[in-house]
């Protein structure tokens, strides 16, 4: 298939590799995504206005897209505060210190545990359970939640989400478009989800255990707190040890009910992470009705307000570097209009069917091309848009070279998963980054290079193997 570059394309192009580099330097985008939002804008339109239009309705676009995730992490930071300011928190996790005793086991189990959630109900809901529970545990033996939300990422939206080995939803999308059965694929995609995970993970606790000894490694968490050290003691000793006891045995059976439900009712994606949402808001209402009595009304919206601060701040820095790329897929039509050519599949699988279409065929150039494909398309910030892509991609490169389809689209799903599902896009990290109250930006940067050898690595083996 030809596909034909114009200056839309090139445009991206450009200021993609400008907001990498400037990221590298661990500058601001913000400025440079909105100039690339603007030029798009005016090139696409030929409108000076249409092109100031753009910006404003590209943010609109990207807060809409991420609204979802805005809410679950303010409202799970708004029950989290209340339960840290009454004690009932250190009550209910009291019980996993007697597990968890070092930051290598806080790793290794949190890092299972979101890996196992994550396979079942995807990484957004497993992210919410597993650092309301979890963070202040690995916290508390020394584990900085910089290297918690990375675990979350590498774990879930890492090695859980490239296989998808349960709820199948990423390897049918690939599968289909390669014209193989799902089967075939998912056969072809363990070796090297395999090698992937245990390379980017092996690599990761390496650097970290590095960093936490010279001392490069801290907690960074920012608790957003609506109470002074005063008020806080005089709030923990507001609930009889007795009431606090029995929250902390309620608040893991009402989660654990929530896994029980999204089993029964086959929830996945949004709809796991709505009933986390709502059992949390629950939550957070019945403590402050305890806590507070009369004044509870007042009390739960200022927590509701608390938790909605946060989640905006930590989303602020990113809205306009997520909504400049989803102007490489969807959101280029929602926003500018069906102004690219009536063969584009949208500016990001444009570029990277280009890539694919100006390299040699043979098994290694063909895992190359998959890897990087399925790397350029993640850079939308889905992992799931270029899947299809990837597919087609790999049953062309499969039926030129004559075997190695399932592989190659394999690679091309995990290419595009690590990269866009959640591990090196800022925007897509944001569930765990928000949680863990770290930088989204830092730990984009901290999960960079363990990613990078583990598609280096795993591109190799993919090459043995086709």
């Amino acid at each position: 298939m030809t596909i034909n570059l114009n200056a839309l394309h090139h445009i991206f192009l450009l200021f993609t590799l400008l907001i990498l580099i400037v990221m590298i330097r661990k500058r601001d985008t913000t400025l440079i995504c909105i100039l690339g939002i603007f030029i798009l804008g005016i090139v696409a339109t030929s409108s000076l206005h249409q092109g100031i239009m753009t910006v404003f309705n590209s943010f609109i676009f990207a807060i809409i897209e991420l609204m979802g995730t805005i809410l679950i992490i303010s409202i799970i930071v708004s029950m989290s505060t209340i339960l840290g300011e009454t004690g009932i928190s250190e009550i209910m996790i009291s019980p996993f210190t007697k597990f968890i005793k070092t930051p290598t086991l806080a790793y290794w189990i949190i890092g299972i545990l979101m890996m196992l959630i994550s396979w079942f109900f995807w990484p957004s809901p497993a992210v919410a359970l597993i650092g309301a529970v979890m963070l202040p545990v690995a916290v508390e033996v020394g584990l900085p939640a910089l290297a918690v939300a990375m675990i979350m990422n590498i774990f879930g939206h890492g090695i859980a989400l490239s296989g998808d080995f349960i709820i199948q939803g990423a390897p049918k999308l690939t599968a289909d478009a390669a014209g193989i059965g799902v089967g075939e694929l998912v056969s072809a995609s363990i070796p090297l989800v395999v090698v992937m995970g245990v390379v980017t993970t092996i690599t990761a606790f390496i650097i970290m255990k590095r960093d936490l000894k010279s001392g490069k490694l801290r907690s960074q968490r920012k608790s957003k707190e609506i109470n002074t050290k005063e008020e806080k003691s005089e709030l923990r000793y507001t609930l009889t040890p007795g009431t606090k006891k029995s929250f902390a045995i309620l608040i893991p059976i009402l989660f654990a009910m929530n896994v029980v439900i999204m089993i029964k009712a086959n929830l996945q994606g949004g709809d796991a992470t709505a009933l986390i949402g709502g059992t949390a808001i629950f939550i957070l209402i019945l403590v402050s009705i305890l806590v507070y009595k009369g004044k509870a009304l007042e009390e739960i919206t200022k927590y509701l307000v608390t938790g909605f601060k946060f989640g905006f701040e930590i989303f602020g820095p990113v809205i306009p570097v997520a909504a400049f790329f989803y102007l490489g897929g969807d959101g280029f039509k929602a926003v500018i209009g069906d102004l690219l050519p009536e063969t584009s599949q949208g500016i990001v699988n444009d570029l990277g069917m280009a890539l694919a279409n100006s390299v040699p065929l043979n098994g290694a150039v063909g895992a190359v091309t998959l890897t990087s494909v399925g790397s350029i398309t993640g850079l939308d910030g889905s992992g799931f848009s270029g899947l299809s892509l990837a597919g087609s991609v790999a049953g062309l490169f499969g039926a030129a070279i004559g075997r190695g389809t399932a592989t190659l689209a394999a690679l091309g799903q995990i290419g595009s998963i690590w990269v866009g599902g959640g591990t090196l896009i800022p925007w897509a990290v944001i569930p765990a980054a928000a949680i863990c109250g770290v930088d989204p930006f830092e730990l984009t940067r901290r999960n960079f290079i363990p990613v990078v050898i583990g598609l280096t690595v795993t591109t190799i083996v993919a090459i043995f193997i086709i």
